[in-house]
């Protein structure tokens, strides 16, 4: 690959890590500072963040469908992404520096704003990553370049609002700091995105009505294995996720180690995405991405087996599935790339957005029911989250249980479905040569 080709990708992967930076904070940092900080009710936070999540899923297959329907001179991408960066990051401003007496409504309205508008920004720069190359291993080169990026963003969004702390809201606290970095930095990396890279060569050749996408789509098998399998991960993911605080509090009984080892997850998540992509350039996507979940699923079976003050073994298995997940950021994403080719060979429409849209709200899907699934569960077992009692030990027992082994379970279900994934390299070209030379 030529360094200017190189230098076009990395371009185009670096409004990453804005979106990366203002996406955990909003599911664990704003809910805390609203309701602790600012005194709103808890409930009522967590009700106006439902509502939220609701719209956002609404968004999802609406801005799918107008993001491969609209073409103008500029480029139906950029277009669609270029309306969306001013949005996304006042938004995001109004969001991290609240008022002081700011209202749960607020709250609701910012939100709802902030969803649309982070919603019609990734959808059409996730459709221009997939449609900026048609080849097999240079489409995981992309995807590594952007997920590598989300992972850095993610690590600013950990580190800033801790730096001044989010204590007081009459002063410039670390929340206000971090929004306003997104607000900056989004529009700019936003605008050098679209100013340098090109926008991707569309291959339509007839426009498809919404019946007859909806039908191409359920008839892609390869689609429907791979989202199922990304759900099941996605889930297997998010389980730990939700009980990680409480697993390093309660569990180990380390509390003041929460944000050290969640850093150091982040941090080898970003030494994983190279690794994903050098043994999937030598094996294939999938099996280089079911190769990362076993091992996922093999180190994660130790946790169950650690003690009270077990933090340096903890922070080994933080590591090493930190590596692991580069692979679950970076490789899905590009078998997705390959799998919108079965239907626009198919169908004779390229409609990566809505592809895209589907596996958005998969992803929010997965992390909606990790929640709603791992809390109810461990209250059957007596853990109460929200107390500061010691609990019992079988709800610690629980919750190691539910914490590791559950989504080891959902990983090896992950495995199976995409060990023999019917799509590698050489089918694949195939279809962009059709694609490519009808």
């Amino acid at each position: 690959m030529s360094k200017l080709k190189l230098a076009c990708i990395i371009i185009y992967a670096l409004p990453a890590m804005p979106l990366a930076a203002l996406t955990l904070p909003l599911y664990i940092l704003v809910p805390t500072f609203y309701s602790e900080t600012l005194g709103l009710s808890l409930a009522a936070v967590g009700t106006a963040l439902l509502c939220v999540r609701i719209i956002d899923a609404i968004n999802d297959p609406l801005i799918g469908y107008g993001a491969d329907k609209l073409r103008t001179g500029f480029g139906r991408r950029r277009t669609f992404f270029a309306i969306s960066l001013p949005v996304t990051a006042f938004a995001a401003f109004m969001i991290f520096w609240p008022p002081i007496d700011a209202t749960i409504w607020y709250l609701g309205f910012w939100g709802a704003v902030l969803s649309f508008g982070y919603t019609a920004c990734l959808i059409p720069f996730y459709a221009w990553g997939a449609e900026m190359a048609g080849d097999y291993e240079k489409r995981t080169t992309i995807t590594g370049w952007r997920e590598a990026l989300t992972l850095i963003g993610t690590l600013i969004a950990i580190a800033l609002p801790f730096a001044i702390g989010t204590d007081n809201a009459g002063e410039f606290h670390g929340l206000a700091l971090l929004g306003v970095v997104i607000a900056l930095a989004l529009p700019i990396l936003g605008a050098l995105t679209i100013w340098k890279v090109p926008e991707p060569r569309e291959y339509t050749k007839q426009a498809v009505s919404f019946a007859d996408g909806f039908r191409h789509l359920q008839n892609n098998k390869p689609f429907l294995r791979l989202i199922t399998a990304f759900f099941v991960n996605g889930l297997a993911n998010g389980i730990p996720a939700t009980l990680f605080l409480y697993f390093v509090s309660d569990y180990l009984g380390t509390p003041e180690m929460r944000g050290p080892l969640l850093f150091l997850y982040f941090l080898c998540g970003v030494l994983g995405v190279p690794l994903a992509t050098f043994i999937a350039k030598r094996t294939s996507k999938h099996r280089a991405w079911g190769y990362g979940m076993l091992a996922a699923t093999l180190i994660f079976a130790f946790t169950p087996l650690l003690s009270q003050g077990d933090v340096v073994a903890f922070a080994v298995i933080c590591a090493l599935t930190g590596l692991l997940v580069g692979f679950d950021l970076s490789l899905p994403a590009s078998i997705q790339a390959d799998v919108i080719d079965i239907d626009t060979a198919a169908s004779g429409e390229q409609r990566s957005g809505t592809y895209f849209a589907a596996w958005s709200l998969s992803t929010k899907l997965s992390l909606a029911l990790a929640v709603g699934f791992a809390f109810p569960l461990l209250g059957l077992f007596g853990f109460q989250p929200e107390t500061n009692n010691e609990q019992s030990s079988l709800a610690l027992d629980a919750l190691a249980i539910i914490y590791a082994w559950v989504p080891a379970i959902l990983k090896l279900g992950a495995v199976a479905l995409v060990w023999n994934f019917p799509l590698n390299a050489e089918i694949q070209r195939e279809l962009r040569d059709k694609i490519e030379n009808p």
